[in-house]
């Protein structure tokens, strides 16, 4: 089963997204809707082909988020319109008088594209897909939609071109989606994927290490889960949205995690802690508590508690105070 699609240059991009407005906040017209239902209908467009026929429908399509293009590669699927209308009722909400009514009836002018929308994606609750491409298509379509937990396995070496930073995970991380990934011993004898992991413990991904033969596997939201179904672990897989299936991968899932270890990866590749997480520290190993380490340094205590949640992952303490311990004298009694 392949990673998320990766690609060696960046696509082309198109003009820049206005946050509100009435230009953004009117809903799509006929012609964009008819361009949505070509990119649905094909499963995935390339970004230049869709630009050249029609470039302006194209632009306010992606800007109030009915498509969506990967950014390593340049290629745009369509996205549920479900989740475009909470961005475009928010648009709405921005503007007064009449704006303001229409936006409690946003999601009415995209029901035609949503019913359609999912009329196309309808699918079995597992569905087994063949082919790197179509894998990586149905991939994107998941990654494309808003998510809050995300789950994976990934046993053996990590290719270096699976190591590029993704905006989108980083955003969600920022917003307090959690992250999971267990990697086997092998990834920590691997320079790039050492460096990869140190970068994303920093965003607040957590990343283990476990010494025992697990298959490979991502869970969403513990409501589609992926498996690979080929031997090569790259030319099948199974989408599975059986919420008994998806349960148990789930507790197979933790069940691993719990057995384990956290790496201190910036360790590993010899990098010391970022100045934010280094002060976070000190100020534990002091006796704050997480509300006055927020208020001592004007952060909200969700931005703290994210620190404190990546420093007790790297140093494996169970409490904060255990966590102050460790990192007395920079660590040394760890």
């Amino acid at each position: 089963m392949p990673d998320a699609p990766q690609a060696a240059g960046p696509p082309p991009r198109p003009a820049a997204q206005p946050d509100s407005g009435p230009s953004y906040a009117a809903p799509p017209s006929a012609t964009e809707k008819e361009l949505y239902l070509s990119v649905l209908r094909a499963g995935r467009v390339s970004l230049r082909e869709l630009m050249e026929q029609d470039a302006a429908a194209a632009t306010r399509l992606l800007e109030i988020g009915l498509l969506s293009q990967y950014v390593y590669q340049e290629w745009v699927v369509a996205v549920n319109p479900r989740v475009a209308t909470a961005k475009l009722a928010a648009a709405l909400r921005a503007g007064a008088g009449d704006l303001l009514a229409r936006a409690e009836t946003a999601g009415d002018d995209l029901d035609d594209l949503a019913d359609s929308y999912e009329a196309t994606r309808q699918r079995t609750r597992i569905a087994h897909v063949f082919g790197q491409v179509q894998i990586q298509q149905r991939l994107l379509a998941i990654e494309s939609d808003h998510w809050d937990e995300a789950l994976a396995a990934q046993p053996g070496p990590r290719a270096p071109e699976f190591m590029a930073e993704d905006p989108r995970v980083r955003a969600a991380l920022a917003r307090g989606a959690v992250t999971d990934i267990l990697y086997q011993p092998v990834s920590r004898r691997s320079p790039h994927t050492a460096a990869y992991a140190a970068t994303a413990t920093d965003w607040g991904m957590r990343l283990r290490v476990l010494d025992e033969p697990f298959a490979r596997m991502m869970i969403f939201d513990r409501r589609v889960a992926v498996i690979a179904t080929a031997d090569d672990n790259r030319s099948g897989a199974a989408f599975i949205e059986d919420r008994a299936v998806v349960d148990h991968l789930v507790r197979l899932f933790q069940r691993d995690w719990e057995r384990a270890v956290r790496v201190p990866w910036f360790d590993e590749v010899g990098r010391e802690l970022p100045e934010s997480l280094r002060t976070v520290g000190e100020l534990l190993t002091q006796g704050l508590t997480q509300k006055a380490i927020a208020s001592r340094l004007a952060l909200s205590e969700r931005t703290v508690a994210g620190h404190i949640a990546r420093l007790r992952e790297r140093y494996d303490a169970e409490t904060l105070f255990q966590l102050g311990w460790l990192m007395r004298d920079g660590g040394r009694h760890g």
